[in-house]
């Protein structure tokens, strides 16, 4: 499944400071569904190149991390069980800045 993935806020420099992926990913629970749980797991797999605490906590992303799905809060659309498909775009951004 193609997705296009962005990083802003300053995650992109958990990602060798590059803002916008463009990731194909292949579902591996054979139902050809892809979930965000399972979006998130691969992020920290294949893309996050340090500190994955300062995205992630536990399962989901840290508090402080503004997550959209096709310009939509995934908090409207179910979050970790949100799905995807083909072509969305997923944005990562931190809320959370030094002062």
């Amino acid at each position: 499944m193609q997705l296009t993935l962005e990083f802003g806020g300053g995650l992109e420099l958990l990602c060798d400071s590059k803002k916008i992926h463009n990731v194909n990913i292949e579902q591996h629970n054979g139902e050809g569904k892809l979930i965000m749980k399972d979006l998130l797991s691969w992020v920290r797999t294949n893309l996050i190149k340090e500190r994955p605490e300062m995205f992630m906590k536990g399962d989901t992303v840290r508090p402080g991390v503004l997550v959209l799905v096709n310009d939509c809060d995934w908090e409207l659309s179910g979050q970790l069980d949100t799905s995807l498909e083909e072509k969305d775009v997923v944005v990562f951004i931190s809320t959370l800045h030094g002062g």
